[in-house]
């Protein structure tokens, strides 16, 4: 069996070959390991910054709600309707809000629109501020008209009260001028005549003689009455109580009553204490009490009463 030696040369190429393996495995090796190195501090770094944005997500996601909130609170408190041009602007940061929202839910949203959303929201709170002061000046503003409203108003109740007070003192004193000048009888009687073939009247007590009813009267002197023409209503009530009167006979007395009369005659007033007669006749008169009420300027003037046998 031949044995081959083996050259110098040889044994250097092997080696060579060798070493060029291990400087390969090496170069495999550190080159796994920077790799491995990369995407970890890669992943890392991707995590850390998908945290960061969650918690800057979050944060902003309650700057929103702070936001609403205080312009729910500025709505709420505004007891009167605020202006068209603060509830278009209201309404125009509740849209705001909105997209905002939208926004953040976006899980693949960049730094920068992070950032846009951070100024936005600023944006946001400065509007809500200035809606806020003027609001808060109109409300001021209300409540100054309201006081003043309803200081004019118990102003206006004191003068309607005060007028109706004097209302009621002219109108007493009206009714005691009215009654003081009323004018009243000085004296009356009432007779019952028989009428004569001469035309005379003789007085007559018995009924069925009886004619017609002399009614006399004087009427007072009154520095308050005025004189001239007054209507003078008769009110005769017969024997059984009955007021002998026409429904469509009614004059009024004071307070606004209306009453019935037998019948009327006016006369001159001169205020010199003259006396009147009126003549009255039923054509049959009965046996007992006829009473005769006498009234002008709405009151009773006086009565008198006869009693027929």
């Amino acid at each position: 069996m031949s044995v081959r030696s083996t050259s110098p040369y040889e044994v250097d190429e092997s080696k060579n070959k060798d070493k060029t393996k291990l400087y390969f495995f090496i170069i495999a090796v550190v080159a796994l390991l920077f790799t491995n190195v990369y995407f970890y501090v890669k992943f890392k770094s991707s995590g850390e910054k998908l945290y960061t944005i969650a918690l800057q997500k979050e944060e902003l996601q309650r700057e929103i709600d702070r936001v609403e909130a205080e312009l729910d609170n500025i709505t709420t408190l505004s007891n009167e309707n605020l202006p068209v041009e603060l509830i278009n602007d209201e309404q125009s940061i509740r849209s705001s809000i909105t997209d905002l929202r939208l926004q953040l839910d976006d899980i693949n949203i960049s730094d920068r629109q992070i950032d846009q959303v951070k100024d936005m929201i600023q944006r946001l709170k400065n509007r809500v501020t200035i809606i806020k002061i003027e609001s808060d000046e109109l409300r001021i503003q209300n409540e100054v008209l309201k006081r003043e409203n309803e200081a004019l108003s118990n102003q206006v109740e004191r003068k309607k009260s005060e007028v109706e007070t004097l209302k009621e003192d002219n109108n007493d004193l009206k009714y005691k001028v009215t009654t003081a000048s009323s004018i009243k009888v000085s004296n009356i009687s009432v007779n019952g005549v028989e009428e004569r073939r001469s035309g005379d009247f003789e007085v007559e007590s018995r009924a069925k003689r009886v004619d017609k009813l002399q009614i006399k009267f004087s009427i007072a002197d009154n520095v308050l009455a005025k004189e001239g023409k007054r209507d003078i209503f008769v009110r005769v009530v017969d024997p059984q109580g009955n007021l002998i009167a026409d429904s469509s006979n009614l004059f009024y007395i004071q307070g606004g009553s209306k009453l019935q009369y037998t019948f009327k005659e006016t006369i001159m007033f001169t205020n010199k204490g003259e006396e009147y007669e009126f003549l009255w006749s039923d054509g049959k008169f009965k046996k007992g009490a006829y009473t005769v009420l006498l009234y002008a300027d709405e009151a009773i003037m006086g009565r008198s009463s006869i009693v027929l046998k």
